[in-house]
């Protein structure tokens, strides 16, 4: 038995394998090279200079070089742009159709490099910090100040918090940059000492330990309710890494500024461990006095975190590098 005829093969439309735009859907799906702005640019000038050597002249390119762009662009797209004679080059119609595509394209480019840019100066010219409350109180002011007069035009917000909440706050982008005393960094943030600090034991003056001339060391220090910092400052976690392993009392009242801590001090609620930074104008009025110890890792290095996800932005590493260069006193 006879195999039934076939079918003849559907004519294939007239505007199918010359078609630029059925080309480019080719060339998307086949993942052809595709050129750069500058490629399309060079046939936008050789469509409004009526040549290809004049185009190349008014975008700044040899011709060799121009010539060879346009033909890998058609060799991958499979449609000829430019019909090439001995009396010079044209544009053929397929080209006139790209063409008018490729100037919606730079057209396109140039919004997108114009808002870019305008994105660029907004984020620029705003930086939000966050600092733990000693160096919000003592350090930022000065830091910020230099800052201002390196960038007058820049527009900067401070946020103070605790030392772990500035660090959520830099993981969670809300923050350029953060600065903090603790000892402890997480590891998903990039980080860099900038100052250092000591803490110092604070006592009111008519406190046993505002007279004593014996360093009072980790255990003594340890067995005393004293006036603490809340959980998560970087002044808490720097004293109770110094008096790890030593059994603790209670505290006498936990608060949550420096302020409150030494108010507490000097009104007879015992003993604190302070930023000196924090004590000085109170130990020099004779609000505070200093009490001698030995055997105390009580020293602790300042560092500006921010993520790894980004650059550090540029006027956020202007403010690390002042915060770095700057005495602390």
């Amino acid at each position: 038995m006879p195999a039934p005829p076939t079918s003849p093969a559907s004519p294939t439309p007239p505007d199918s394998p010359a078609s630029p735009s059925d080309a480019v859907r080719r060339g998307v799906r086949r993942g052809d090279r595709w050129p750069d702005l500058a490629v399309l640019e060079l046939l936008v000038a050789v469509s409004e200079h009526g040549s290809l050597s004049a185009g190349a002249r008014a975008v700044g390119m040899a011709q060799p070089n121009a010539s060879r762009a346009i033909a890998a662009w058609e060799t991958s797209l499979g449609v000829r742009l430019i019909e090439r004679s001995p009396r010079g080059s044209r544009l053929t119609s397929d080209g006139d159709v790209v063409v008018d595509w490729a100037v919606a394209v730079l057209d396109a480019a140039a919004r997108l490099r114009t808002g870019v840019d305008a994105l660029r100066r907004e984020q620029n010219s705003h930086l939000t910090v966050a600092a733990s409350l000693t160096v919000a109180e003592h350090l930022i002011p000065r830091w910020l100040t230099r800052l201002r007069r390196e960038r007058p035009t820049l527009d900067v917000g401070l946020v103070v918090e605790n030392s772990s909440e500035v660090f959520e706050l830099v993981q969670a982008g809300r923050v350029d940059v953060g600065f903090v005393e603790t000892p402890r960094l997480p590891r998903a943030l990039r980080y860099r000492a900038v100052a250092n600090d000591r803490l110092v034991v604070v006592v009111a003056p008519d406190h046993p330990w505002a007279t004593r001339h014996t360093p009072i060391g980790p255990d003594e220090l340890a067995a005393a309710s004293l006036v603490v910092r809340e959980p998560g400052s970087g002044t808490r976690t720097t004293l109770d890494d110094a008096l790890h392993g030593h059994p603790r009392a209670a505290p006498a009242l936990e608060l949550a500024s420096n302020a409150a801590v030494r108010v507490a001090v000097a009104s007879g609620a015992g003993a604190a461990v302070l930023s000196e930074l924090a004590v000085a104008s109170a130990v020099s009025s004779g609000e505070l006095v200093v009490a001698p110890t030995s055997r105390l890792e009580l020293v602790r290095t300042i560092h500006a975190v921010w993520t790894d996800a980004a650059a550090l932005h540029p006027a956020a590493a202007d403010l690390v590098a002042i915060a770095g260069r700057l005495p602390i006193s």
